[in-house]
């Protein structure tokens, strides 16, 4: 096949075009700061309002809950550091799972070596968070529950609305990494009892650079970065208003369409999880096969090197990946695969290939035909001999 195969939506996305337009008078036209006080930075301030009174009432949020930022790293380190500072009178517990972007993870070591504990929850081989187990975690000092909505390697939905009464019954904070799940499948955060959301664009059609933080009303927050009144005195910056107006188009985008593009990708991944443990030997899925996010397939080929993989895929002009982009320098294998079971090994032989509203089947069977290929001549190079 002479075009390009992109199979690594998780990592980031094609701007959509109408989201292209939606952004470009910001850049030329319509330019003015939004904290200036004449009408030509006005009317740029009512576009970033309208922006956040949309995607706002896209999860069920008020507008005033929505706190822009420069993407979804920053919006985790935001809720848990904020979270941390402004309620450790209170306590200095939190508990999160195993299987976190390294955004929650990373912003947790940080904040054990300033005092606080943090349970690290186990899953199970799926991917899933056991919610009695979760509250059997859950101790008088505990000020919040980080769980992300969809995890970014393997896809698996975590049980969000169990996880958010559970939370709001012991009256403690809910946080989620909704960065993958955002725009992919249905979140409301009253219906959840989300407390605080983080999102970003560039994982829905939208541009890099711009995210979101949802922090409800009652939820007392500290100012992450000094230095300005924006963000109603919460987050020092001039606004990413072309930024902040694609986010808007591209989340309208993908609610417009979620149901239509959730049955296609659906129908696209199954496919090829068919025919990948039909085809090939000694390989398997990883994650839940019935709740997973609907653009998602994570694969293990024993015998196999991921990095290896990889680059003969490159060759045959499909994109995939290893596991999560932000950790692709990494030598280790996932710590998400290791913390649902699987061999440290094996670990270094995935592949996860995430799908969109682009991909077409064609695109999906050369893939597999290339991995037979692939995959079998690894393997011979590497002496490995299939199990019976």
């Amino acid at each position: 096949m002479d075009k390009l195969i992109y199979l690594d939506n998780a990592a980031t996305t094609q701007v959509h075009p109408l989201v292209v337009e939606e952004m470009l008078p910001y850049f030329t036209e319509s330019y003015g700061n939004p904290s200036s006080v004449y009408q030509f930075a006005g009317t740029v301030k009512e576009a970033m309002e309208q922006a956040r009174e949309s995607l706002a009432a896209g999860i069920g949020a008020r507008a005033r809950e929505i706190y822009f930022t420069g993407g979804g790293s920053e919006s985790d380190n935001w809720a848990l550091i904020a979270i941390a500072e402004r309620y450790q009178e209170k306590g200095k517990h939190i508990i999160t799972t195993r299987i976190e972007h390294h955004a929650i993870l990373h912003t947790c070591e940080y904040l054990e070596k300033r005092g606080f504990e943090v349970t690290y929850l186990d899953v199970d081989g799926q991917g899933f968070v056991n919610p009695e187990a979760l509250e059997a975690a859950i101790r008088p000092d505990t000020i919040l529950i980080s769980v992300m909505a969809a995890n970014n390697e393997i896809g698996t939905i975590q049980p969000l609305k169990q996880i958010g009464e559970l939370a709001k019954a012991h009256g403690i904070l809910f946080h989620t990494d909704a960065v993958q799940a955002f725009g992919h499948i249905p979140l409301n955060v009253d219906e959840m009892n989300i407390d605080l959301l983080s999102a970003t664009a560039h994982k829905l059609n939208g541009p890099k650079g711009v995210g979101l933080l949802y922090v409800r009303k009652t939820v007392q927050l500290f100012s992450f970065i000094h230095g300005g009144a924006q963000e109603r005195g919460k987050r020092a910056g001039t606004q990413n208003v072309p930024g902040i107006v694609g986010f808007a188009k591209a989340a309208e985008l993908a609610w417009k369409q979620m149901d239509e593009r959730m049955a296609y990708e659906s129908r696209l991944r199954n496919h090829l999880i068919e025919r990948v443990r039909k085809e090939i030997p000694d390989s398997s899925l990883n994650g839940s096969i019935d709740h997973r996010l609907p653009n998602n397939a994570n694969f293990v080929f024993e015998g196999v090197d991921g990095t290896s993989l990889l680059i003969l895929l490159e060759q045959k002009g499909i994109c995939g990946s290893a596991g999560s982009a932000c950790s692709s320098g990494s030598v280790d294998p996932s710590h998400v695969l290791l913390a649902i079971g699987v061999p440290k090994e094996l670990a270094r032989g995935s592949l996860r290939l995430t799908l969109s509203h682009q991909t077409e089947i064609e695109e999906i069977d050369y893939t597999v035909d290339v991995l037979k290929v692939v995959v079998e001549r690894l393997r011979k190079k590497a002496g490995y001999r299939l199990s019976l």
